[in-house]
């Protein structure tokens, strides 16, 4: 019991700690994502038009809390890690196991890039129409009087959203290159 593993004591145990490496490498991973976007971003602000009233710059406020949100990812990034080692090797198929349980989360999420490539040709109604229909599809809808409820549920909220913003709120969602 020397080792600077904690040795498990039942199977259950075991499972906390394949776990607990997954869930330090996904910090890792997660963490070091976020820390480059906020570097790109970063980069970006110094870019911002300043103004006579501002002597630091607009940028500056934006790169101060920049900066900080990267310290924290590293030193995140630095805790998982020690995490990481301290932890016993997954199983050869973990990783192919998590992205199935998760299938469901990336479908949504791939088809939410879709629909922010497609706002920009074809206006937000006629982009979130396919998007909420087939989203609804994908998480179950697959009976017909299950897919007519879709199919109401995404007309009244892509058309629905747009009235709401334009009538109500007076502001104009993207209409798209024919809009």
């Amino acid at each position: 019991m020397s080792s600077s593993t904690p040795q498990a004591r039942s199977p259950g145990d075991r499972v906390c700690q394949k776990e607990a490496r997954a869930k330090a490498m996904g910090h890792i991973v997660l963490n070091g994502l976020m820390a480059a976007l906020f570097a790109s971003l970063f980069v970006r602000a110094g870019d911002l038009p300043s103004s006579m009233w501002e002597p630091l710059g607009s940028g500056t406020f934006p790169r101060l809390i920049l900066a900080v949100m990267m310290v924290f990812n590293l030193l995140i990034i630095a805790k998982e890690g020690r995490r990481y080692m301290a932890c016993q090797p997954l199983a050869p198929h973990a990783v192919r196991d998590w992205l199935w349980r998760h299938r469901l989360a990336f479908g949504v999420l791939g088809l939410f890039t879709l629909l922010t490539l497609a706002v920009p040709l074809v206006g937000f109604r006629w982009a979130s129409l396919p998007f909420l229909i087939a989203c609804q599809f994908l998480l179950g809808a697959r009976r017909p009087r299950a897919l007519l409820i879709a199919l109401v549920i995404a007309v009244v909220m892509s058309f629905g959203v747009d009235a709401l913003f334009r009538h109500v709120f007076t502001i104009s969602l993207p209409r798209g290159v024919w809009g």
